[in-house]
Order: C-alpha cells, then sequence, then structure tokens
C-alpha cells in the first residue's frame, strides 16, 4: 500500500502545475493534501475526485485558507473532521479516516510565526491533539499521523539550525512537544529509515528562492505508531517533485 503526502499550497494551482499527471504516474493508494485552500464548490468534479480516486474533504471556514482533503482506491470504514474542538476543527485542518486495521490523520498543523495569538493556538493545538491522539492508543488503534507539521524535529532537519532556533517551527517548545509526541508510541518513518542523512528537506522559502540552494526545513512527516511501523517497507522523500513550497512524502506499508 502505497501512501503519499503532500502540501500543495493551493490545489487549483497545483493542478495547473502537473498535480494530476502526478496523482497518474504514483497511483497512490492513499493521497492526503493540505493547504488545499479551496472549498468543493470551487473545483470541477474531474479535480475533486481525479483518477475516479474517492475523495473526503475539510475546507476552512474562510475561504482560501487551509484546508485538506484525503483521496483513496477503496473507500474507508468512517470518516471524522476534526478532533471535537471547534476552533481547530473549523479551519479545516483534519481529515481522519478509519481504514481498519488503522487510523489515518491527514493534518495540516497551524504555524504559528505570524504573531503571538498564533503561537499559542499552535501550542494549544500541539497539546490537545496529543491528549486526543493518546485515546485512540490507548483504545489499541494503530495510528498513522501525517501531513505538515510545520515544526522541524532535530538540527539535521533545517539548514540552518543555529539561526533558525528563534524561529517558529524550530523553537524548543515545539521540538520538545515532537520528542513526546513520539514518546506516546510514534516513529519517525524517514528518520527510522536515514537516521544520519542530512540536507534532506520537504520545504524551501519560495520568498528567498531557498530551493535553488537546498535552504530547506524537513517539516513534512509521516509517524506511525509502533505497531504498525513493522510494516512499513519504504520511505521516501519526492524532493525533485515541483508544484509548491513543499515536496511531496511517501511511505509504502505491506499488507
Amino acid at each position: 500500500m502505497k501512501l503519499i503526502s503532500w502540501n500543495v499550497n493551493g490545489i487549483r494551482a497545483s493542478y495547473k502545475k502537473g498535480l494530476l499527471e502526478f496523482i497518474e504516474r504514483e497511483n497512490p493508494d492513499i493521497l492526503c493534501l493540505q493547504e488545499t485552500k479551496a472549498h468543493k464548490d470551487q473545483l470541477t468534479e474531474a479535480q475533486i475526485n481525479p483518477s475516479d480516486l474517492i475523495s473526503y474533504w475539510s475546507s476552512a471556514e474562510r475561504k482560501g485558507y487551509s484546508g485538506t482533503a484525503t483521496f483513496m482506491q477503496e473507500d474507508c470504514i468512517e470518516v471524522h473532521y476534526g478532533m471535537g474542538i471547534e476552533k481547530f476543527d473549523s479551519e479545516g485542518r483534519f481529515v481522519v479516516t478509519d481504514h481498519g486495521d488503522f487510523l489515518l490523520y491527514n493534518i495540516y498543523f497551524p504555524n504559528g510565526s505570524s504573531k503571538k495569538e498564533r503561537h499559542d493556538f499552535k501550542q494549544e493545538f500541539l497539546k490537545d491533539l496529543s491528549a486526543h491522539i493518546s485515546e485512540k492508543l490507548e483504545q489499541g488503534r494503530e495510528v498513522i499521523v501525517t501531513g505538515d507539521y510545520n515544526i522541524a524535529r532535530t538540527e539535521m532537519d533545517v539548514h540552518d539550525p543555529v539561526r533558525l532556533a528563534k524561529e517558529s517551527g524550530f523553537l524548543p517548545e515545539e521540538r520538545q512537544w515532537f520528542e513526546e509526541f513520539l514518546d506516546l508510541g510514534f516513529v519517525d518513518v524517514w528518520r527510522e529509515f536515514n537516521p544520519y542523512e542530512k540536507d534532506r528537506f520537504t520545504w524551501w522559502d519560495q520568498r528567498t528562492r531557498a530551493r535553488l540552494a537546498n535552504r530547506g526545513w524537513r517539516i513534512d512527516y509521516f509517524c506511525v505508531s509502533e505497531g504498525l511501523a513493522e510494516r512499513v517497507s519504504h520511505a521516501e522523500i519526492l524532493d525533485e517533485q515541483e508544484g509548491s513550497d513543499h515536496c511531496p512524502i511517501l511511505i509504502e506499508l505491506d499488507d
């Protein structure tokens, strides 16, 4: 089973930049997109269900902002669009699908860089998400949490860890949250496969044309619960794929 996650930074723009061709070439069993910035009534049927994939959408109340969508070849058992907290769920940050042997959380985590209120919003989001996911693990569920976390986990995951140590997305409290999240019983899959690899990133600042010099951040992840980790046979960062300020990430699960 091939799973791909990608922050497309606007799905309508991404279709113009080759998203459909990417889907047809990679043929994922499940595709998780973040920052879609669209409501379904702004899209064509071919964009809502490309290549006849089944899709579930969570759009922000505010037009042109946030948003997530999950596409799949075979339908899921059940779908939810949040964790039951209105101020988070209303921003279209979740599509949660139940696939029987695992729950899949497609999440667009908040960015806390714009002002203090958004930093505090992000910290509260992280705390409440950990509590919510912990309950699922305690119920015996296997869980995959994928998407744009808006956090670089370690010094290997940013191009300049000293200079960026005071930047949102690489703050000590955010990195501490990440380690505590993994301690709940998760594995950062790509890092597990590539424990010492540096200079592999998933996001680059477009304003400074950072991708040309590979001045990036690894902020997109597949984290899987420990009971599911043994089924992961492959993990990859598709950093040659263009079309967004992020690149796609991929894992493969053995049946």
